[in-house]
């Protein structure tokens, strides 16, 4: 059996899935900030009785090595180590994003809402990029070789912002402010994001907001959930406001890693935001945005993208990994 897991910086994923990582045996979820490490998220899922002979973990993380510190959560994650803890042969260590590739690659058609194009990406032929927000920003690109694609791996992410209009221009200096230094486009393209979008718009911009609603998004248990409740709904003017900012920097990041990666072959959109969100991504604001590229347009024109509906697909592609690496590939191949 494998041992799956898809690690973020607010859950922890993880399955058991057969050797060669087709079939999911079972799965949960655990909070990530209540765990001091995977070893301790692991013990608490694995049964007595369940030995994995390879296991492939999804983190949220440059992984150099088989190390990673984990960019949103106060862990570090090492092969050799849990391999040793855990009493598992193999371990692999693989950024987050490689294991969404792996999946999105794969993904049921049923599980796809095409966003624009005339058809789902390319699985074969042409370059596939990746553009996952969650709590922090996710980005990979999958580059055709000829016979099959090879995943990379990136903290695209983390690049500087560019504001491309006056009111960009405002947030980008209400951040600087407010981050004291330069602000990467994971400051907006966030669950925390959305909440810095939501400030901007109600302090710097003095948009009022009901008292119902402002102690409302206080005491929520998540914060950046209940803007988005609030601003999907219209009921807090602010809140509408940084959604409808957050999906038009979202589908422009969308066509700016399009054009850095040639991602001819399209684009999975990914994440619970992302899912969230579904009625405002298939809104013309974002495809808009992901178009507005000048001399590019036309290229981007042909470019399909495709929002990945399942929850789970970190997971599938993290088995499908390790299947590869306990030597017992999937009937698929990448």
């Amino acid at each position: 059996m494998i041992l799956a897991a898809d690690v973020g910086g607010t859950n922890a994923r993880l399955a058991i899935y057969t050797a060669d990582g087709e079939q999911l045996v079972r799965r949960e979820r655990f909070a990530s900030t209540e765990y001091k490490s995977f070893e301790d998220v692991a013990r608490a899922f694995l049964k007595p009785d369940e030995k994995p002979l390879a296991a492939c973990i999804g983190v949220a993380g440059p992984v150099v090595d088989g190390r990673v510190v984990a960019t949103n959560l106060p862990w570090v994650l090492d092969e050799r180590i849990i391999a040793q803890s855990l009493g598992i042969p193999r371990v692999a260590l693989i950024n987050d994003l490689v294991a969404l590739s792996m999946g999105a690659s794969h993904a049921r058609p049923e599980d796809l809402v095409l966003l624009h194009g005339s058809a789902l990406p390319r699985t074969k032929g042409a370059n596939l990029a990746i553009l996952a927000a969650g709590t922090g920003l996710g980005e990979a690109v999958l580059v055709w070789d000829g016979e099959k694609h090879a995943v990379c791996a990136t903290e695209g992410g983390h690049v500087d912002f560019a504001p491309r209009n006056e009111i960009e221009i405002e947030l980008l200096r209400y951040l600087i402010s407010r981050v004291k230094g330069r602000v990467s486009y994971e400051r907006i393209l966030s669950g925390p994001g959305i909440g810095n979008l939501y400030d901007f718009f109600r302090d710097a911009k003095n948009i009022p907001e009901d008292d119902a609603i402002a102690q409302a998004i206080a005491s929520a248990e998540d914060r950046n959930s209940a803007i988005t409740k609030f601003g999907t709904t219209g009921e807090s003017t602010a809140a509408a406001r940084a959604m409808k900012l957050f999906i038009s920097l979202y589908g422009a990041e969308a066509g700016n890693l399009v054009l850095k990666s040639l991602a001819l072959g399209g684009i999975f959109v990914m994440g619970k935001i992302a899912v969230t969100l579904t009625p405002q991504l298939v809104s013309k604001g974002f495809v808009e945005s992901f178009l507005d590229k000048g001399r590019m347009r036309s290229l981007l024109e042909k470019v399909p993208i495709a929002l990945v509906t399942d929850s789970t697909i970190g997971l599938s592609g993290s088995a499908r990994y390790a299947a590869l690496l306990y030597g017992k590939p999937p009937t698929t191949a990448l």
